[in-house]
């Protein structure tokens, strides 16, 4: 199956905590339906020191349901649904809403 959201879209939270916040998406996990995006769904993780890495605190994104994220309509800046359509023998995503071609 083609793959409805991918690495570099930009989406919109739909659900959870982070209801609202937009970002791009860093990591696509298909295995598992989940996404990384940038600036949401942030967690404080507890890193040991190592000779390479400072220990401490730190933050970072983690994933987030598939379901959970709809793709940033490029014309008007809302959520939308993805189709596909062919043309020319080559297979396309579409918004939903307005019917524009999302990649080129």
């Amino acid at each position: 199956m083609a793959a409805k959201i991918k690495k570099g879209d930009k989406v919109i939270v739909l659900a959870g905590k982070d209801r609202g916040a937009e970002g791009e998406v860093v990591t696509v996990m298909p295995a598992e339906n989940r996404v990384i995006v940038r600036g949401v769904n942030m967690i404080k993780k507890h890193q040991r020191q190592t000779q390479s890495e400072q220990g401490g605190i730190i933050s970072r994104e983690a994933s987030i349901h598939v379901s959970n994220v709809a793709l940033r309509d490029p014309s008007t800046g809302k959520p939308t649904r993805v189709g596909f359509k062919i043309e020319d023998g080559k297979k396309t995503r579409i918004a939903k809403a307005s019917g524009e071609v999302i990649d080129g």
